[in-house]
């Protein structure tokens, strides 16, 4: 008898001692006797499942996930365990899993609040906000103290544009938790949601006082300096970041954002490549048997493709270099979306177009347009900025020419300075980083009213999409406008239209680029917080020689932008008119 109960008396001993260890902190030493357990009896339910909580709290995420899956083996029934594989997962962004572990967890054991925050962090990883929305209010129902919950709550209000409702929830979890610095890093993601930059940085460098090793809060304060006109600074925080967690794509990514922001192509290039490390950009990286091309082999005699990626706008701008690519020697297959078929045609250097999702030529290399730059080598001083490279069809702007004739004659317009307008960009809501920049580089209809006041000035409707839908909801702004937007039926048409055009004014959109691409004099209303292409402090663009930016002077600040075109657009009707007289 006492033969069997002192090994058990013995496994019970250290059982005790090692949890012990754990709740004091001495996470090493309990790792020792549990894994001392373990070769008494290698299937002791309880020391695995706790061993993998202790390597899930090392980060060891991996072996956490092995050990309390050897766990589940023995006994399924467990809903702690279930919920910490969900945790685990979910750090790994493996949401699915995370998800499905939550949901067994819950089914165990119904109203388990550490399931239901882990539940909504997987739905939130699954895009699913809504959902994950109620499963944290579900657990806030049963534990209205549970901290963590209302800072994640604030993460999938956020992604439900509703900045103002974070802000609110992060204030909970702080009053709950004060030094907790996740709660004040969502914190300040929901301040610059709001255009509230200083307030950010405060938020930030709390988080940072609880958590110096935060790496996320770094890089996003480095978001937020940059909103405060402060790039260098900004970059020093990327450092941070980077010296932290020198795998962080984010952090990579901003950090040439801003180094390309500055003008300093040479630094920005290489980094740009970090985009495809983003969970974001991932999913839509090309991946061939053919090599990937960045100048760093002969293409001479070869054939080479060259693939559209991310916007319109990004296309038009770069596939300039599709000549340059030529001139080396390379054949040339151009692969673009079908908006740009047309228009692209007939675009120098290029040997075969092929429309997105059509069946692919033989082709020796590729290279995504945005690596094009970093191909070259482009500096400042190296940008293929001859224009135009872009072309209308002739015969397309003929009828817009004959079509415009016409309508001005029937209005006693024909000497009026005739200017394309465009006051939104495309609306990308179900990506919160890009519904925030939508957001900031967009105006209203109503926004324009100064400009459209301007007298001998015949305005034209460039705006597509949604924002459209503005002149029918302002008709005493839509007759000042004419609107041809409904024969557009793609971006070949829209040249044609601008080809006859004296002036384009817009927001940063793709319609900037085309304009810019055409040699059309374009006028670039610009957001404080400029896309990198536009650089910083300049009113004149080295990618577009016909280009103008009207800049906000501070984050927000559209009327001081409004106000400078409309006085240069007055001024540029007026001797236009007198010049004609």
């Amino acid at each position: 008898m006492s033969k069997t109960a002192n090994p058990q008396r013995q496994l019970d001993t250290l059982f005790r001692e090692a949890v012990a260890l754990q709740q004091n902190g001495a996470y090493a030493e309990a790792e020792d006797v549990y894994r001392e357990i373990l070769k008494l009896r290698p299937k002791h339910f309880d020391a695995i499942q706790l061993l993998g909580a202790l390597a899930l709290q090392s980060g060891r995420l991996e072996e956490g996930i092995e050990l309390l899956k050897k766990a589940v083996a023995i006994n399924g029934m467990q809903a702690p365990v279930h919920s910490n594989l969900a945790f685990a997962y979910n750090a790994l962004r493996r949401f699915k899993e995370g998800l499905a572990s939550a949901n067994r967890a819950l089914a165990l054991q119904a109203g388990f609040v550490d399931a239901l925050n882990n539940r909504g962090n997987a739905l939130a990883g699954l895009d699913a906000p809504a959902d994950a929305l109620a499963s944290f209010e579900h657990a806030l129902k049963l534990r209205p103290e549970f901290a963590q919950a209302w800072s994640n709550r604030a993460c999938v209000l956020r992604d439900l544009g509703r900045a103002a409702d974070a802000l609110a929830s992060c204030d909970q979890a702080i009053a709950l938790q004060p030094t907790y610095a996740e709660a004040w890093s969502n914190r300040a993601n929901a301040l610059s949601d709001l255009n509230r930059p200083q307030e950010a940085q405060d938020s930030y460098q709390r988080a940072l006082e609880f958590a110096p090793a935060f790496a996320d809060a770094w890089n996003n304060l480095g978001l937020t300096l940059v909103d405060l006109n402060q790039h260098e600074q900004a970059l020093q925080s990327y450092a941070r970041a980077l010296a932290l967690s020198p795998a962080s794509a984010e952090a990579h990514w901003n950090e040439s954002l801003c180094l390309l922001q500055l003008g300093r192509l040479e630094e920005g290039w290489p980094k740009y490549e970090w985009r495809w490390k983003r969970d974001r950009i991932q999913a839509g990286q090309r991946v061939f048997e053919q090599p990937l091309w960045l100048g760093d082999f002969p293409i001479d005699g070869k054939t080479i493709l060259l693939h559209a990626e991310q916007g319109l706008g990004d296309t038009l701008q770069f596939c300039r270099y599709a000549a340059l690519v030529a001139g080396l020697g390379a054949k040339v297959i151009l692969e673009v979306p079908s908006e740009l078929v047309r228009l692209l045609g007939h675009l120098v250097g290029v040997t075969q177009l092929i429309e997105q999702g059509q069946p692919l030529p033989p082709f020796d290399c590729h290279c995504p347009l945005l690596s094009l730059p970093l191909a070259f080598g482009t500096e400042l001083a190296s940008i293929p900025a001859h224009t135009p490279y872009l072309f209308a069809d002739t015969q397309t702007a003929q009828h817009w020419a004959e079509r415009i004739a016409d309508d001005a004659i029937e209005d006693t317009a024909s000497r009026d300075l005739k200017v394309g307008l465009v006051w939104a960009g495309g609306n990308r809501p179900h990506v919160a980083e890009l519904r925030k920049n939508d957001a900031r580089r967009s105006i209203t209809l109503d926004a324009l009213r100064p400009i459209l006041d301007t007298p001998q000035v015949r305005f034209y409707s460039l705006q597509k999409g949604p924002a459209a839908q503005q002149l029918a909801q302002r008709p005493e702004l839509a007759q000042r406008l004419v609107d041809y937007t409904e024969e557009l039926a793609d971006f070949a048409d829209t040249a044609a239209l601008v080809a006859n055009l004296d002036l384009v004014i817009t927001v940063d959109t793709a319609v900037a680029h085309l304009a810019g691409a055409l040699g059309k004099p374009v006028w670039i209303l610009n957001r404080f917080d400029t896309c990198w292409r536009w650089m910083l402090e300049r009113e004149d663009s080295p990618w577009y020689p016909s280009a103008r930016l009207f800049r906000q002077p501070s984050l927000g600040d559209w009327d001081s932008a409004i106000e400078s075109a409309r006085a240069a657009l007055a001024a540029r009707a007026d001797s236009a008119f007198a010049w004609i007289g």
